[in-house]
């Protein structure tokens, strides 16, 4: 594949603030990485600035293996199986309710004790590592102490302090909040979630967005004309801030890795990831190329035909724009956007991984082989069967 991005550049990496949803960007910077993108500084808030000086290490390896075996005790003092049972969907209403007692018992004593996350910070930090790096660094807090926003120069502050102004960034109000070099700090998404001001005040025209949509206040900032933002976010949930599961932190690195490869090399597909390169009439002609008997069967199932005729005319000016209302197309469609939509709808009825590249051709395949097993497949929508038997 060949990157859309302009890899000549240098960019700023700015990583929004979500606590564990953070698992997200170290996969898309795995993908940032192998593609050859210079990062010429980075900003982020909470566990944005815990991911930005991994980055700033340059140590994947080491990133990936945290993510990978994250858990809840090793950020909060709490018991790994009581906070499953927590996110449990299935959980019985009596063991909810104990369990949202004893989480609110911790808030009323003050909050969760976050020293195995002080633990987690030193052990895989290094700050004479970050402060060689190449790489700007910047991270985002409130002092509470001094009522004020703070956007530090990680490589300025005080000798042995790194580690703790990581620590600021990421006291979540559910956190026992305990004071730092006689400071008292509160996490930076209160009021700067995603840092976008941090590189823009200091002449990055450049930026790359890595979302997680964390909670906290999203900063309204003037884009200047000469600066191009580019945003990476995911399309699916990534699951609760205090959701600290290695399996769930597993998947969003997936995620995380694929919806990057989606803007570096502009791949298609909103459910899948798929290159693409063919101009708008070859998807037309492939609507266009089904059997007559499979064409009346669609005409059937958009009670069309008979009267109106089962021509290709027909098909083109009445069935395709009915499949793609059917698929809430927006107005301004093309045939590119219809038979790819129909393509991924046809590819999620039949479980299709999605986590892999595909061309609209391996896409169909996939699917292809996977309705050969199916005996009715006249009980498919009409557009499906447009793709199923093309």
């Amino acid at each position: 594949m060949t990157p859309v991005l302009d890899l000549d550049k240098e960019y700023g990496l700015v990583l929004e603030g979500g606590g564990a949803k953070g698992a997200y960007q170290i996969g898309a910077w795995k993908a940032l990485r192998e593609a050859g993108v210079k990062i010429k500084g980075v900003a982020g808030t909470s566990v944005g600035a815990l991911n930005g000086a991994l980055i700033c290490m340059d140590d994947l390896e080491q990133a990936e293996q945290l993510w990978r075996n994250i858990a809840y005790s090793q950020v909060m003092d709490v018991d790994d199986e009581r906070m499953e049972r927590l996110f449990d969907r299935n959980l019985e209403p009596e063991i909810l309710r104990e369990v949202l007692r004893d989480t609110f018992r911790i808030l009323v004593d003050g909050g969760t004790d976050i020293t195995p996350l002080r633990k987690l910070i030193a052990e895989n930090i290094d700050e004479e590592r970050i402060r060689k790096s190449p790489m700007e660094f910047f991270s985002c807090t409130y002092s509470i102490t001094d009522h004020r926003e703070l956007d530090v120069d990680m490589k300025q502050v005080p000798q042995g302090q790194m580690q703790d102004m990581l620590l600021a960034s990421a006291y979540l109000p559910v956190f026992k909040n305990v004071k730092l070099h006689g400071k008292t700090y509160m996490d930076g998404g209160l009021t700067n979630v995603l840092p976008v001001n941090t590189l823009l005040e200091r002449g990055y025209t450049d930026l790359i967005l890595l979302r997680i949509f964390g909670v906290g206040r999203e900063k309204r900032v003037e884009i200047p004309k000469d600066v191009h933002i580019y945003e990476i976010a995911p399309r699916v949930p990534l699951g609760s801030t205090l959701q600290f599961d290695a399996a769930k932190s597993r998947q969003n690195m997936r995620t995380g890795y694929y919806d990057a490869l989606r803007l570096l090399y502009g791949l298609s597909g909103k459910i899948y990831y798929i290159e693409q390169s063919r101009e708008e009439c070859y998807y037309l002609e492939r609507m266009l190329s089904v059997k007559q008997t499979v064409r009346e069967e669609v005409f059937a199932s958009y009670k069309r035909g008979s009267e109106q005729g089962e021509s290709l005319r027909s098909l083109v000016e009445l069935v395709l724009p009915l499949a793609a209302e059917e698929l809430r197309l927006p107005k301004g469609w093309d045939y590119e956007d219809l038979y790819l939509s129909m393509l991924e709808a046809t590819a999620k009825q039949f479980r299709v991984p999605k986590y892999e590249v595909y061309t609209p051709e391996s896409l169909l395949a996939k699917v292809k082989k996977r309705a050969a097993g199916r005996e009715d497949l006249t009980e498919l929508p009409g557009f499906m069967r447009l793709i199923v038997d093309e």
